[in-house]
Formats: structure tokens, sequence, C-alpha cells
């Protein structure tokens, strides 16, 4: 490979970039998941006093863990596969699988997604949906955007695993690469 990366391949490696960022940025949630849960257990059984707002703000946090760090765990191989025979084919093999699983199934059913969620999230936004519990976030809208967020990080990912995979299976590509994580 030449010194100065093509440039789909730039694109491959900002979105890599991004996606690793985002997705160590909502792992780090899950410290206040646990803080923050055991601030309302505290309170509510040891003070009889309820949380409503950091209840639901957990609640946010936990949706930014599993949905907005889906990408990066995807760039690091680190979803469930039934691999029975997938672990026995070549790179090359395990190249073409993998990008024919993001243009068959990751990036329809992305878009899918998105399309089906796209009013759910624009009618929260119209109205600036908030909480309906007394004491709850103003915020729920945000929080149903966490739905988008999820679809365009992972539609960007799957554009960039097939940018690379088009790369190695063209043999411009080291397979290390390749690799994720």
């Amino acid at each position: 490979m030449t010194a100065h990366a093509p440039p789909l391949l730039g694109i491959a490696r900002l979105i890599d970039a991004f996606n690793a960022r985002f997705g160590q940025l909502c792992a780090w949630l899950t410290l206040f998941l646990v803080f923050g849960t055991a601030i309302v257990v505290v309170l509510r059984y040891g003070f009889g006093i309820g949380a409503t707002a950091l209840q639901e703000a957990v609640l946010y946090a936990h949706a930014l863990v599993f949905m907005g760090a889906a990408a990066w765990v995807l760039q690091r191989n680190g979803h469930v596969r039934v691999d029975i025979f997938y672990q026995k084919f070549s790179p090359r093999r395990q190249t073409l699988v993998d990008a024919l699983g993001s243009l068959l199934f990751l990036l329809p059913v992305c878009l899918y997604l998105g399309w089906a969620s796209w009013d759910y999230v624009a009618n929260s936004w119209s109205t600036l949906e908030g909480s309906s519990e007394s004491g709850g976030l103003k915020f729920v809208y945000l929080q149903k955007s966490i739905i988008l967020v999820l679809v365009i990080t992972l539609v960007m990912q799957g554009i960039s695993d097939l940018i690379k995979a088009a790369y190695s299976l063209a043999g411009r590509l080291p397979e290390q690469e390749v690799k994720h994580g």
C-alpha cells in the first residue's frame, strides 16, 4: 500500500475512528449506570425517597450504552455470530461473507429501522416530548433519537466495512487492516 491512502479508505478510517471514540464514550456510561442505579436504590429503600429524574437518566444512559456503542462493537467483531463454517473459511472468504452480510442484512435492516422509526422520533421532537412521570426528565425526544443514532452509526460502520472489504478482495489492503478489533 502506498504512503497515501486512497480517498475511500481514508473515509473508512474516519468512520472507524468516529465510531470507536463514540462507542468508547458510550461505554463509560456503564459507570453512571452502576452508581446511578445504586443511588436510586439507596434513596428509595434506605430513605423512602423517589428519584424519578435520576432513574430516567439511568434509562437514557442504558439506551446509549447499547445502541450508541453497537457500531463500535460491530467494528471490533464483537457481535454474536454462529460461525460453525465461518471460522474454517480463508480470510478472503470471511471477508466476502462479511461484505455480503453487510449488503444483504445489516444495511437493509438499518435502513428499514430508520424508515420505520422516523415518524416516531419526529413526532416526539415536534412536541418536545417529556416524561409522563412527575419529576421526570423533559427530554424523552432525545432518548427516542438514540434509535436514529443506532441506525446512522451502524450504516456508517457498514459502509466502512464494505470499503475495506472491497480493497481487501481487490488485493489492495493488507489482511490485518480487515480484521476487526
